[in-house]
């Protein structure tokens, strides 16, 4: 067998392992799964600790991060350090969520039973429904798995893969019982794209840009000198602070082609009216939409129907919106 398709075969196998591992779990969304969630979902007093060792403890800080991220308040305590000095991050009221492949390492057994004495509810996410975790805990989530993806059945590969898995499908649950909404998902990721999206407003990104306006009598040589000197690529034809239209670079090069003499030319003759235009306090994402459906570059901001400005694509691009 050549190096290639050895290579491509032990790839296929381990996605096969993982994907057979996180399959079998379907038969551990059971009584105690439902009960874990509704235990979480009716704490308002109390947070989530995630706990672990080794690699479990790897996946506990991911399931935190998902946790926090979806709007369960969420801690990792490294089940070693817990031992060591940190078992006061542990409020009364927490739900402790310990992950453990062997649920019988020496951390977790010193642990479990500090933690039973400060009436913590815990909850096993181990991998050997007879050990000591999975026999101590109020609550199983049983994440066995049949073999590591790893040759040697050693590296902890399906196992962490299974016990991923499972944290994520509490996670969800716990944001569809509360409702979670995109908006709700941007508030804890601001600047992330989603967040930009949902949040950012026209008036947070045209401000700063000069505002190019010529009236509807300017001459063709101050419309030129308008727009190359506010680089927004366009001016706004207005009058009494009314938008009357709009004049782009497209349409000076077109009026060149058109025009032999076009010195004689006004504003209003060849600006383009009834441009597309957007409210100040409209979303960012919006006026890319609006330029994306209409194959243009800059749009008129309005303020309560009056011309404000002129925004880019560019200011839009430059803050990660696509």
């Amino acid at each position: 067998m050549n190096l290639q398709k050895k290579i491509k075969n032990r790839a296929l196998k381990t996605l096969s392992i993982e994907a057979q591992a996180v399959k079998s779990l379907t038969n551990s969304i059971n009584n105690d799964f439902t009960e874990v969630v509704r235990l979480i979902f009716n704490n308002k007093k109390g947070k989530v600790v995630v706990t672990g060792i080794g690699k479990s403890a790897n996946i506990a800080s991911k399931i935190v991060a998902t946790f926090n991220s979806t709007g369960t308040p969420s801690v990792f305590l490294h089940a070693a350090d817990a031992i060591h000095g940190d078992l006061g991050v542990v409020g009364k009221e927490d739900i402790v969520i310990a992950i453990s492949k062997s649920g019988e390492t020496p951390e977790i057994r010193v642990l479990i039973p500090l933690l039973k004495a400060r009436g913590n509810k815990i909850v096993a996410m181990a991998g050997n429904k007879d050990s000591y975790l999975a026999l101590q805990a109020d609550y199983l989530l049983d994440v066995t798995v049949e073999q590591e993806a790893c040759p040697n059945n050693l590296a902890p590969t399906a196992s962490t893969t299974a016990q991923l898995a499972m944290g994520d499908a509490l996670a969800v649950c716990l944001l569809d019982l509360r409702g979670f909404t995109p908006g709700d998902f941007a508030k804890f990721h601001p600047g992330g794209a989603l967040g930009k999206r949902m949040y950012l407003r026209v008036a947070d990104l045209f401000a700063k840009n000069p505002v190019p306006v010529v009236g509807p009598e300017e001459t063709m040589e101050n419309v030129i000198l308008e727009i190359s000197s506010k680089r927004l690529g366009a001016t706004a034809v207005v009058e009494n602070a009314t938008l009357l239209g709009i004049i782009t670079d497209g349409d000076l090069r077109r009026m060149i082609e058109k025009h032999g003499d076009y010195k004689k030319l006004r504003a209003k003759d060849i600006m383009s009216p009834n441009p597309k235009v957007i409210e100040k306090e409209s979303l960012a994402v919006d006026a890319l939409t609006l330029m994306r459906e209409n194959n243009i570059t800059q749009i008129p901001v309005l303020d309560n129907g009056k011309y404000s400005g002129i925004i880019h694509l560019h200011d839009i691009l430059k803050e990660g919106i696509f």
